[in-house]
């Protein structure tokens, strides 16, 4: 059972026109898409599609669209009341799939809304293999939430706490290095922010670079790092080393939840025991299914090709000096 927990999630629509965008111009779309999201929604959906086990537990009212379209799509999933109305997010994808996103900023969350999210989770994530913290913070919760749900968990459960992944950005992201997370996943701009490189293109055109900037989070108390570098492919670094996976270009539709799909594909590997190696192999392979694929459509295992995967290990950590 893997169980995520989504504080702001969201109603995506995911807009495709024909040509490249035109600001200031009126142009028809060509088709549109409409799924519920928000990082957590969106990795227990392609978990859900692989017939894997899952839980999704997020704010929000029975009645909310974003819930009323989990229940249609029959993932499994679990709300929290709030009498507010969740978020909606706009994706605007190009031919070549350059993707344009609006965010909404989510309702804002009570103190006591807040402590009753955290101990819903508590509850439910006991006996679950990962537990998936994902996405922006909404209004009114502190940037440590992530942080201290973290700890709390490890507090109460100790040695039978389940593994924490945290997919994030900005303050949220940087305060819950360290609670010691089993796994982040950053992409190159969230890594490039969180190692204070300013330059995160940097990261994508050398992934030794992206490597050392993994390593210091490792030796901050990270237990893994699985970096997605869009085109250049995905990194996993841990305390033993690091792995770098490529794959031959593909013609991207949309990049929208390619990242939370690299999530899900790396956890449902891991949750069938796979070396680390073949998990990274299958993170790769489901983020770029997931980009051949319209909208916030995300892949099931049967869509992705891990043989197109190559995987390359590296068994100490980069040098200054590795080209």
């Amino acid at each position: 059972m893997i169980v995520t927990l989504t504080p702001n999630p969201s109603l995506d629509r995911t807009i495709e026109l024909a040509g490249p965008l035109a600001r200031g111009d009126v142009q028809r779309a060509v088709d549109a898409h409409q799924e519920p999201g928000g990082k957590g929604v969106n990795i227990c959906r392609a978990l859900e599609a692989s017939g894997i086990e899952s839980l999704a537990i997020l704010p929000g009212d029975p009645e909310d669209p974003v819930l009323l379209a989990l229940a249609a799509q029959g993932i499994p999933h679990l709300g929290l009341p709030i009498n507010a109305t969740l978020r909606s997010n706009i994706a605007i994808t190009e031919p070549d799939g350059t993707t344009t996103k609006v965010n909404e900023p989510g309702p804002a969350l009570t103190l006591d809304q807040q402590k009753a999210l955290i101990e819903l989770v508590l509850e439910k994530a006991e006996g679950a293999s990962w537990l998936v913290l994902a996405g922006s913070l909404p209004p009114g919760v502190p940037d440590a939430f992530y942080a201290d749900l973290t700890r709390e968990l490890k507090t109460r459960f100790g040695a039978n706490a389940p593994k924490v992944a945290i997919d994030s950005s900005g303050a949220p992201l940087a305060a819950a290095v360290a609670a010691g997370p089993d796994l982040l996943k950053p992409n190159a701009d969230e890594l490039a922010e969180l190692t204070g490189i300013s330059d995160p293109d940097s990261l994508e055109a050398d992934p030794h670079l992206a490597a050392r900037a993994s390593q210091t989070l490792i030796a901050a108390g990270v237990g893994a790092v699985l970096a997605t570098l869009g085109a250049k492919g995905a990194l996993l670094v841990t305390a033993d080393g690091y792995w770098l996976a490529t794959r031959p270009p593909i013609v991207a539709v949309s990049t929208v939840g390619a990242g939370d799909s690299s999530l899900a594909g790396f956890l449902l590997s891991d949750l069938a025991g796979a070396s680390a190696p073949d998990c990274l192999r299958q993170a790769a392979a489901h983020g770029a299914a997931a980009a051949s694929l319209p909208g916030s459509t995300v892949p099931a295992l049967n869509q992705t090709d891990p043989t197109a995967v190559t995987v390359t290990a590296f068994a100490t950590h980069p040098k200054e000096d590795d080209q």
